[in-house]
């Protein structure tokens, strides 16, 4: 099959176009700089293409002769306020890519989304729910993914915990009791490879998710663990995380925001997880993490260990 990837240049988008590779698919990567992306173009089967993906004017002769095209475009911050950034992104884009699709005869169009899309006070949400609403109304073959906090290596997870943590010898939680279901990026990847060919056997809206829900604070007492540092990480009140994302909204970056706080205030769990449908078996972080935070093999045996002592856990 022919594949036009939109986003692909991101965290799950790298992993999914070697995926893509690997099983025979003919690959072509819309990207804005494509110097930027030379480790794509290494990969047997890919094409890297240079192009503006708002544009929408040129999106249709971009998907000439496409089997499918997989939107992955999507940020978890603004750069200025109001709403207009996760608009044009999450909302316009795919508004675009499906005027696009329906012109150039495409009828295969598979999107990341999240859990908890269209629901809640988030920016991120909202506009990640219109996208859905337009592709369900599109009249295509569609399917939406929904995975909840992705790991795995050069995820901006785990990793980012870890950066901190290696510096910081106290950490306190905003929002310590949100609960997450972290997925595999392995297992997202495999979902969307294996729902590719479906044509509406499955879903359209799929939510994925890890073996276990977690607390935030769980999860980041577990990498300090992993990682042999003694840290203090203390859950905060919910008032004094707010204030916390108040004001971290106007720290350059924006490492944590507002609309950050508004998600967390609602469970990003799969229910129910489309993984064990497709014939995929959730893997654990606590079989992958260690192995790209750099850890030691003693600690990871030791980490075996312990879990095996756990009942597995």
């Amino acid at each position: 099959m022919k594949i036009v990837l939109i986003g692909a240049s991101g965290f799950v988008g790298q992993h999914l176009v070697r995926a893509l590779a690997r099983e025979g698919h003919q690959c072509e990567v819309l990207t804005r700089s494509t110097p930027r992306r030379r480790g794509l173009r290494l990969v047997p089967g890919v094409n890297l293409v240079q192009a503006d993906v708002h544009d929408t004017g040129g999106l249709p002769s971009r998907f000439e002769g496409a089997d499918a095209v997989v939107s992955m475009a999507g940020i978890l911050n603004e750069p200025l306020f109001g709403g207009d950034g996760f608009e044009k992104v999450h909302v316009d884009l795919v508004r675009g890519i499906v005027t696009a699709a329906n012109a150039a005869g495409v009828k295969r169009i598979l999107q990341i989304s999240a859990i908890n899309a269209g629901e809640g006070r988030s920016k991120y949400l909202a506009t990640k729910g219109r996208a859905e609403a337009l592709l369900l109304d599109s009249g295509l073959d569609v399917s939406i993914y929904r995975p909840s906090v992705i790991f795995g290596p050069g995820d901006s997870f785990f990793n980012r915990f870890a950066a901190m943590l290696r510096y910081l010898p106290a950490m306190p939680m905003v929002c310590p009791d949100a609960l997450i279901q972290p997925v595999y990026v392995g297992d997202v990847v495999r979902a969307m490879c294996r729902t590719l060919a479906s044509h509406g056997a499955y879903g359209p809206v799929m939510e994925l998710g890890g073996p276990r829900v977690y607390t935030l604070q769980d999860l980041v007492k577990w990498t300090a663990k992993m990682m042999a540092r003694k840290r203090w990480v203390p859950g905060l009140p919910d008032a004094v995380s707010r204030l916390q994302a108040t004001v971290m909204n106007w720290v350059p970056g924006r490492p944590f925001s507002l609309d950050n706080y508004h998600s967390l205030q609602l469970d990003n769990v799969a229910e129910p997880n489309a993984l064990p449908e497709l014939g995929i078996e959730p893997v654990s972080f606590q079989s992958i993490v260690p192995q790209y935070l750099g850890l030691s093999p003693r600690q990871q045996k030791l980490d075996q260990i312990r879990r095996r002592g756990r009942g597995g856990r």
